[in-house]
């Protein structure tokens, strides 16, 4: 297969480059950077439109990750977006003339989100025709309204550029409804009335586009109800119900080409979310169509969507299956996408190739990347055998980056754990390093993967400084399993804190870690878990690096400042974290960092976004004067004007971890 040398990479810098700031100083010869690994990446997400002509894309600009367009004939782009307080997310084609797109925060310690973001827009391919179709969370709470009525694109409509399907909560407050939304007008019509249930949370349609599948809440529990029809105008039947914190999960994924048989997700008499085929009229789940022993596939165990079934946009027709194991994985049922994948692999080896097919199936998309090495996106013309490259994310890196380990550490009480750990280039057999056990958000997210997040950025930053850096998954993390996940309930701050301890004791018994030269990171639950451990363990980390950091447990789940605390089912789920029915139970206050300041020994760094309304930041505030006034003062606390829940700004993350690196060299360092 022949190689095609990179055309979009030179025509990039005309949309981001002159917003990058320069480096603070010389880096030496292969060394990664502060600038390197936080710098914005050239291009993100690019995506066909339906004929393959046109590329969309994000791309630096005014320090954020703003949409452009080209046109793949004459390599020729344009900016459509100039937005300097957020990034553009879930970019979607609506034929080949029109976008579709929200705003959010690129970086975040619990993935990409929307967070005072959201909204919803349309832009015409030329820059015409630009519409806000539903209002950001900022604007949503500057007029003083806490219930954001969202709306989001839930999927084209094949043949039609004028409407698409969106789901939001326009109708009712606490349930989800599908629309159909025109894009010249605003205008939507509801296409769910009748439901069967409130608090619904998720539809399916079949291949005729109608709503046959939806699953709710129930009122101030945390279970979940499948709900089926056989057709429009049926009544609807429930199917299953299941509780998000212990038991067998059911959750629908597709229909197959009968438009009557589904293939669901459920971890029933098993540890991993399997794919199974389901008949919805005898209420019987069938065969077992594809499966893994550590990972879950197409729904983890609190019912969330995850890697899994593959479908082709058009026609809604099953063509694979995929799984996020240490590494993602990728199955096709499809012969002729099985054999371009073989030929992939076998041209980009020892990369994670995955590919799309343009609508009209004329180009492929592929999307190639490795722990080492940056993600590029290359055209495939399968006629010519041929692979163009057609953009990179982050081709600096290339060169400078350590391999992303996999391990697996074993609990106090007999739990197995997935996690990964970085060691810098040169280790040696025997050498004792200074580590860090960097804590991802959430609780209850995947939130490090192979190749990004937090904890991959972390990661690489850290390793390249000398440092060995661990980061574990543990109990309550979804998509390894029921075990891990549904044992997290009711532990954190205890046995979920154990967990970060144990990953610790496993990085000191393989010989890499020198256990008087440990430190523990993270952000959101990361930051809880970074200042709950100098309370809960203070003689076993010498230091934390606390971001964005939960500190009031109590406050975190009742003040309005916090983003989800409008929502009874958010707050039920945390209630269940917690292990309380009451958050005036003294059980939340002896858990909450913020109480027990005098209880820290070592030295703790703490940083947070002055605009953030996930983890509103007096609590952070006030943890810094419980410090002070125990006599052990933060090091360092870095407050950033206009951040949210992580720092979008490029300077930003350059004086923030500057600072860290500074620190950790201070206490743990050479």
């Amino acid at each position: 297969m022949r190689k095609v040398v990179a055309i979009l990479a030179l025509a990039v810098p005309l949309f981001g480059a002159s917003a990058q700031a320069q480096p603070a100083t010389a880096p030496a010869a292969n060394q990664l950077t502060v600038e390197d690994i936080w710098k914005s990446p050239s291009l993100a997400g690019p995506t066909l439109s339906r004929s393959g002509k046109y590329l969309a894309a994000t791309a630096p600009f005014k320090g954020r990750m703003n949409l452009l367009v080209m046109d793949m004939e004459t390599r020729k782009g344009n900016l459509l977006t100039a937005f300097d307080d957020y990034d553009v997310i879930n970019v979607a084609w609506v034929g080949d003339d029109r976008l579709i797109f929200s705003l959010g925060q690129a970086n975040s310690p619990t993935g990409a989100g929307q967070f005072d973001g959201g909204g919803l827009f349309v832009v015409g391919r030329d820059g015409s025709g630009a519409r806000r179709l539903a209002p950001t969370v900022r604007e949503t709470r500057q007029r003083n309204q806490y219930v954001y009525r969202s709306l989001s694109l839930h999927r084209t409509i094949p043949g039609n550029t004028d409407e698409v399907i969106a789901e939001g909560n326009q109708t009712s407050a606490d349930s989800v409804d599908l629309y159909r939304l025109n894009l010249n007008t605003g205008r939507t019509t509801l296409l769910t009335s009748g439901r069967p249930a409130d608090l619904t949370i998720e539809w399916m349609l079949d291949s005729k586009l109608v709503p046959r599948v939806v699953v709710a809440g129930v009122k101030d529990e945390i279970t979940r109800v499948v709900y089926y029809r056989k057709g429009e105008g049926s009544p609807w039947e429930e199917i299953a119900r299941y509780s998000r914190d212990k038991g067998a999960v059911f959750v629908p994924l597709a229909f197959e080409s009968d438009n009557k048989t589904l293939q669901i997700a459920t971890n029933r008499d098993r540890d991993t979310m399997a794919i199974y085929r389901y008949d919805p009229e005898t209420k019987k789940v069938g065969e077992m169509i594809a499966s893994h022993p550590r990972f879950d596939m197409g729904a983890d165990s609190q019912g969330d969507r995850v890697a899994g079934v593959l479908v082709e946009g058009e026609t809604d027709r099953v063509l694979g299956y995929q799984v996020n194991g240490d590494k993602p994985e990728t199955v096709w049922t499809d012969e002729g996408r099985a054999k371009t994948q073989a030929m992939l692999d076998a041209a980009l080896p020892g990369m994670v190739n995955t590919f799309r097919r343009t609508p009209d199936g004329k180009r492929l998309l592929v999307t190639s990347f490795s722990d080492q090495k940056s993600t590029r996106w290359y055209l495939l013309d399968e006629q010519k055998r041929t692979l163009e490259e057609v953009g990179a994310s982050r081709p600096w890196l290339d060169g400078k980056l350590v391999e992303q380990r996999p391990f697996r550490y074993k609990t106090r009480d007999g739990l197995e754990i997935t996690g990964y750990y970085f060691l810098p280039k040169g280790y040696k057999q025997g050498d004792k390093l200074p580590t860090i056990v960097h804590i991802h958000g959430g609780p209850s997210v995947r939130a490090d993967r192979f190749g990004s997040g937090f904890g991959f950025i972390e990661g690489q930053l850290f390793a390249s400084r000398g440092y060995a850096v661990v980061v574990p998954n543990f109990r309550i993390t979804p998509g390894i399993g029921s075990k891990v996940y549904t044992a997290g309930f009711g532990t954190i701050g205890r046995q979920m804190s154990e967990d970060h301890e144990d990953a610790l004791k496993w990085a000191v018994e393989q010989g890499f870690a020198d256990p008087k030269r440990a430190c523990i990171s993270g952000a959101s639950y990361g930051g809880y878990a970074s200042l709950q451990a100098m309370v809960k363990t203070p003689d076993l980390f010498k230091c934390a690096v606390a971001g964005l950091a939960v500190a009031d447990l109590v406050y975190q789940n009742t003040s309005l400042d916090t983003d989800y605390v409008s929502s009874p089912a958010a707050v039920d789920f945390w209630k269940a974290i917690i292990g309380v029915q009451d958050l005036k139970s003294q059980l939340v206050r002896d858990i909450s960092p913020v109480n027990n300041a005098t209880k820290v020994k070592g030295a703790v760094f703490l940083y947070a976004g002055q605009d953030d309304i996930r983890v509103p930041i007096d609590q952070i505030i006030r943890m810094d004067k419980a410090l002070k006034a125990a006599g052990n003062p933060a090091k360092a606390f870095v407050i950033k004007e206009k951040e949210g829940h992580g720092f979008g700004r490029l300077e930003n993350n350059i004086d923030l971890y500057t600072q860290v690196l500074k620190f950790l060299d201070e206490q743990i360092g050479k």
